[in-house]
């Protein structure tokens, strides 16, 4: 596959979708594009020794539709970050991201995430590598702090530590993360949000990018945020409701909608869809990130009915979507509020 390098001039950060395990996968972000030209997308997570020891072309492989595009790293090691980062930029990534946010255990014993929180030092060093290696932005992505590390002093600690390293722009998940436990999952929704000190960090900091993220599902909300940081960072709510990305492109960058209606979006998916199924990706593995794409809609529980008894079916190809689109309501005249 032949990757182009896109222009930066198209690289805003004012709104994004999280970096999700299993969520952000190359099917949804080419949804994700489709429906928005504007919103930057991120790639799942992938660990530095995956790329470096395992198949990176399998890691990294994307549509160049999807530009612009980040990659997201988990990883500690400095020359294994360098390393990374060099491959970001030659795959044609739009950016490369360092997660110090992940709470998982296993992350956790291979010293990535959210316990780097407690090392900026260490993330420093990985920030300044990276930057060493490549041309294309180093961004860092991380929590408001962990248990043991959680004032205010810490924050402001790690965010001059690893600003000092060359890293401009933090996106921050406005939660601290627990380290022994919680779940994952607990982790997202048990510490509370404190929205409040990522404003602060702004004002604290006015000369770096400061990104909130963390619980944020309305675009009131997002409006709001900006009031006080440079960008909003939309997670669980965008991959659940996709349709929601349709009308990023009009509300935040003043522009024409991408496409007019769900049934367009999905119909403009069937030439990616049927050269994924070529290449023997099985049809379940793409349905599943089209299963919110009709919420709230007449027939949309049909829909995603229809696709969760027929998509996992041997042989199961488009007609498969095509017979799910039958039952949902003909398109909408404008775009959903």
């Amino acid at each position: 596959m032949t990757f182009h390098q896109p222009s930066v001039s198209a690289l805003s950060r004012r709104f994004s979708v999280a970096p999700m395990m299993d969520w952000t996968t190359p099917h949804f972000r080419y949804l994700a594009r489709i429906l928005s030209k504007r919103a930057l997308l991120y790639t799942e997570m992938v660990t530095t020794g995956a790329l470096v020891h395992g198949d990176t072309e399998r890691f990294l492989r994307h549509d160049a539709s999807e530009y612009p595009l980040a990659l997201q790293l988990g990883g500690s090691n400095a020359n294994e970050l360098a390393h990374c980062a060099r491959l970001a930029q030659q795959f044609g990534f739009s950016e490369v991201n360092l997660n110090v946010g992940c709470p998982s255990d296993r992350v956790q014993n291979n010293m990535i995430g959210a316990c780097l929180m407690g090392h900026p030092g260490k993330v420093a060093e990985g920030v300044a590598a990276m930057r060493e290696a490549t041309d294309i932005p180093v961004t860092v992505k991380h929590r408001i702090g962990i248990n043991g590390r959680e004032s205010w002093d810490h924050l402001c600690e790690f965010i001059e530590t690893v600003s000092a390293a060359g890293c401009q722009t933090f996106i921050v998940h406005a939660r601290i993360a627990i380290l022994e436990g919680l779940s994952p999952k607990e982790n997202r929704d048990i510490p509370p949000l404190k929205y409040d000190w990522v404003y602060r960090l702004k004002q604290a900091y006015p000369h770096l990018e400061i990104i909130i993220n963390g619980g944020i599902k309305t675009f009131e909300e997002c409006h709001q945020h900006l009031e006080h940081t440079d960008g909003v960072m939309l997670g669980r709510e965008a991959y659940h409701n996709p349709w929601l990305l349709a009308d990023v492109d009009t509300e935040f960058f003043g522009e024409q909608p991408a496409v007019n209606n769900r049934h367009e979006a999905l119909q403009a998916m069937f030439p990616f869809i049927q050269q994924e199924l070529d290449r023997g990706v099985y049809l379940t593995h793409i349905t599943r990130h089209l299963m919110g794409l009709f919420l709230g809609q007449p027939g949309g529980r049909q829909f995603r009915r229809h696709l969760s008894e027929n998509a996992n079916k041997p042989g199961s190809g488009l007609e498969v979507i095509e017979q799910a689109l039958s039952k949902v309501r003909e398109p909408e005249p404008s775009l959903a509020s």
